[in-house]
């Protein structure tokens, strides 16, 4: 394992807040990634407008008259259910790891929280915000709760910022092993960046590469290595047939074999046409992982 000294850290950690069943995986993985570098969490809820929700909502913009005055009914009073439940989830979390609530800058020597809420829309909101915080945690997310349903995508592309996807149960760290999925690509190399504050945490790393056509290079990913350990992180490479797996089932199974806390990968795009279209590699990473996974693109 690495330290701090020296390396970048990761001092400012975003966390939406949803006041949903997933916020406290989101939150204890929030927790996890805050603890080696006593960042700040800052939460933060948008309570979404009726409008923006119905557009979400499938077949709301078929009603017409009392229909739609009672849709709209139920839409801010979801809103408001919503916003009361985050917050009494956070005041949870807040208590179960008695963390005292402070928003000032280097005044605390521990891990510190904040709290805010905003009324808007969802999505500009989070994305101005994660371009001032180190790191982004969220959640994997439905439409039905008002917020579009590449929320991560958009967040990841518009943020500028890594994000850390939660799994449905949070780790109790982030210290163990850790997987890189690697390909040859500014993607994946700008993950690795991102994720240094956390590798240099880990007990282990592995940079796994997927050979689909016997391509990956042994000597390429030696060089890989070598930067890894010039950061005191102990690290191997594996070149992996898929033997008519795919890249994801691949990457699941080298993961739970070495018992890895956290996946990094880079956010690939298969489209030049649509900007916010991901391929089938990270969408898969995005719905399914076990483990947190770290994604940049």
């Amino acid at each position: 394992m690495g330290t701090l000294e020296g390396s970048a850290q990761i001092k400012t950690i975003l966390v939406p807040a949803l006041g949903t069943d997933g916020d406290e995986a989101v939150f204890e993985t929030a927790f996890a990634a805050a603890l080696p570098s006593r960042a700040h969490l800052d939460f933060l809820h948008v309570r979404i407008g009726p409008g923006e929700a119905a557009r979400y909502l499938p077949h709301a913009d078929l009603a017409e008259g009392a229909g739609l005055r009672v849709t709209i009914d139920r839409l801010r009073k979801e809103a408001e259910t919503r916003a009361a439940e985050a917050r009494r989830r956070f005041d949870e979390f807040r208590g179960r790891r008695s963390i005292a609530t402070d928003g000032t800058p280097g005044q605390t020597d521990g891990v510190s929280v904040s709290w805010r809420e905003e009324i808007g829309e969802a999505l500009p909101y989070f994305v101005h915000q994660a371009r001032r915080h180190d790191l982004v945690v969220i959640g994997r997310y439905s439409s039905r709760i008002g917020i579009p349903a590449d929320f991560a995508e958009r967040l990841l592309l518009g943020g500028g910022r890594p994000l850390l996807i939660a799994p449905s149960r949070a780790p109790a760290a982030l210290t163990g092993p850790a997987v890189i999925c690697w390909k040859e690509s500014p993607e994946a190399a700008r993950a690795i960046t991102a994720a240094m504050p956390l590798l240099t945490q880990t007990q282990s790393v592995v940079i796994v590469a997927v050979d689909e056509d016997e391509s990956a290079s042994r000597a390429e990913l030696a060089d890989l290595v070598d930067q890894l350990r010039w950061h005191r992180i102990d690290a191997r490479a594996e070149i992996i047939a898929t033997n008519w797996r795919s890249i994801p089932e691949v990457l699941r199974s080298v993961a739970e074999q070495c018992g890895a806390d956290l996946l990094v990968a880079g956010g690939y795009g298969h489209s030049r046409v649509r900007e916010l279209v991901f391929g089938g590699v990270t969408r898969s990473l995005l719905a399914d992982a076990k483990i947190p996974v770290l994604l940049f693109h």
